[in-house]
């Protein structure tokens, strides 16, 4: 059992012993004591003092007694202030829970049966018509970290993703395809089929935007106003109505159309492929919009049977929640295209016809909140009785030092190119340290500048609160010094490196050792591992497990540079700070591990 655990049962059975008083559990109010004071573990006495009937100091001072006659093998002693009772933890307690630490195969996480619930998370969505960017990178690894943490939370978790393979956008590159590919393929350029695809998106756009210029000057020289020009503009573009004339042709079967849809979509998903083999992320189920789309006409037509919706003049279908406090949401348009939340209704239905769901997750950028929040009300309308209960894990844009980026205009940071930078980078950062290493192959040389370059872009986009907005700079990720994925493996490396040097087996379970004040500041910092893998879940905030790490890394890096460790004489102490190494490095190798980031042995 945890130190705050027994200490939390001893101070109930005191408050009945002293008192006469139950007092449940979330009474006991236990926290790490303030440095400047001596102890370990703090107690706030204020919520007793109406059973004690005494000054905040009495009540303290009796709860401390009471605590160190019937609790000596974990309170050593106590001191009082104010209202305040400040404990500290006997040595043998702190060895206990280190040997414990230890022999935990599984230490912090819950373990996962048959029966525990069932979560899905919804992560990635990317669309057909463009390789992945930065912003896809954060979402691919907030989703793959959640679904880590929310398992490590003892729940049977599907990793899902929905592919966007079908609409407007999609038609945008195939008809490009058409007018400006010569029959280019992925084979016959060298390109990734989604670079290759991406291409020919910006191709569109380039000149969608060069015809409406045209047409625009062309309109108001005709005597209209600029923005009635450039609207009358876009609306005729021939180039956009053929875009719209071949969606149309896709919606309604036209083999020719479906045939090209297929091959280029066939190219874009080997692309991705690739990608997310690059990130370590995966999926277990793979939704597509093409698939599901038509699942939610069919529901949003049953709920327009029901009254729930209703069809305007133009034939184009809507939901009207200004009564719960919205606007007017269209659902199908007037040529009987559906539209995203469509196609959400359709995916929604067909999951919960796959899987028992108790919990439904989408990780999706903030700037859809209010799409979640319509679906949330709409599904719950169709009589999904989990409609109320899905979670949008918002999560904030990844902005670059030169701005934002946008896709159609070719300006993004491509995950691919971002991959192969930071493990070239890494290569570089670490090409001095890894010649000092003895007997490294180049393949091995080659595989820790992977791992340290990965390790570096996932740290970095991990560590942000998922709901901010974040600034990506790939020079300070890489950094071996401060709050980095490198640092933390280094760490990692350096205690494994000390661990194969020795022939002895750490053992925290040494009796009579005596502790120094670091030492015990690293086993607390342990024994706080399981509350961080539960706060993250709760909490739905992976950077909980990352800035943890971060903590325990600088902790015993602290520690190492204090003590000695294998030139240690003393047997006993030794052989605790060896158990010491070895715990650290478990956890730390646990905790990057829900992140989706491997440790090196050495480095």
């Amino acid at each position: 059992m945890q130190i705050e655990a027994k200490l939390t049962n001893a101070i109930q059975a005191a408050i009945k012993s002293l008192y006469g008083q139950d007092v449940p559990e979330k009474m006991v109010q236990l926290s790490a004591t303030k440095k400047e004071f001596e102890g370990h573990l703090t107690l706030v006495v204020f919520p007793f003092l109406k059973m004690s009937r005494k000054a905040p100091e009495a009540t303290a001072q009796e709860i401390g007694e009471y605590l160190t006659a019937n609790l000596p093998d974990v309170v050593a002693r106590f001191n009082v202030i104010k209202g305040f009772l400040n404990i500290v933890i006997a040595d043998a307690c702190w060895v206990s829970l280190l040997s414990d630490i230890q022999q935990d195969a599984s230490y912090g996480l819950k373990p996962v049966t048959a029966e525990s619930p069932l979560v899905m998370i919804e992560y990635s969505s990317p669309n057909t018509n463009k390789p992945l960017h930065l912003g896809h990178v954060r979402n691919n690894l907030l989703g793959w970290a959640l679904a880590k943490v929310m398992e490590a939370n003892g729940n049977r978790v599907v990793k899902t993703n929905i592919v966007n393979d079908r609409g407007i956008h999609i038609c945008k590159s195939m008809l490009a395809w058409l007018k400006w590919g010569n029959g280019a393929t992925p084979e016959s350029t060298g390109k990734k089929g989604d670079h290759l695809i991406g291409d020919y998106y910006v191709a569109f756009d380039k000149h969608y935007r060069a015809e409406v210029k045209e047409l625009t000057d062309k309109f108001m020289a005709e005597g209209l106003d600029e923005e009635s020009a450039k609207e009358r503009a876009e609306k005729e573009s021939p180039l956009m109505q053929e875009a719209r004339a071949m969606l149309v042709k896709w919606e309604q079967n036209d083999p020719e159309v479906r045939a090209l849809w297929k091959k280029m979509n066939d190219w874009v998903y080997a692309g991705f492929d690739e990608t997310y083999k690059a990130l370590g992320v995966s999926f277990d189920k793979i939704y597509y919009e093409s698939q599901t789309y038509l699942e939610g006409k069919e529901k949003v037509m049953e709920g327009l049977d029901k009254g729930f919706f209703y069809r305007r003049e133009d034939g184009s279908v809507w939901a009207d929640l200004t009564k719960e406090g919205l606007d007017e949401k269209l659902l199908l348009r007037a040529d009987g295209t559906s539209v995203y939340m469509t196609q959400d209704i359709g995916t929604a239905k067909l999951r919960f016809q796959d899987f028992p769901i108790d919990k439904m997750i989408y990780v999706v950028g903030n700037e859809q909140n209010y799409h979640f929040q319509v679906l949330s009300i709409l599904l719950d309308k169709l009589g999904f009785k989990w409609g109320k209960d899905l979670v949008h894990f918002s999560y904030g844009m990844v902005e670059l030092p030169n701005g934002k980026m946008k896709s159609r205009e070719g300006t993004v940071v491509d995950a691919d190119d971002l991959i192969a930078k930071m493990i070239e980078d890494a290569r570089m950062m670490s090409e001095d340290k890894v010649n000092k290493l003895e007997g490294i192959s180049e393949k091995e040389a080659q595989e820790i500048a992977r791992i340290v370059g990965m390790g570096a872009l996932k740290y970095f986009i991990l560590k942000v609160d998922a709901r901010k907005n974040m600034l990506f700079n790939p020079e300070e990720s890489i950094d071996f010094n401060g709050n980095t994925g490198p640092f933390i493996q280094y760490t990692y490396a350096r205690i494994r490196s000390i661990l194969r040097k020795t022939t002895e087996a750490p053992s925290g379970a040494v009796g009579g050792a005596t502790l120094s004040p670091k030492e015990i500041s690293l086993i607390q910092q342990l024994a706080a591992f399981g509350a961080a893998v539960q706060q993250a879940g709760s909490d739905y905030n992976v950077s909980v497990i990352a800035n943890y790490c971060y903590d325990l890394a600088k902790e015993f890096n602290g520690f190492y540079h204090d003590y000695q460790i294998l030139k240690e004489p003393d047997e006993q102490k030794r052989a605790v700070r060896l158990a010491l190494c070895e715990a650290v490095a478990k956890v730390i190798k646990t905790g990057m591990g829900l992140l989706g980031i491997e440790v090196p042995e050495r480095m």
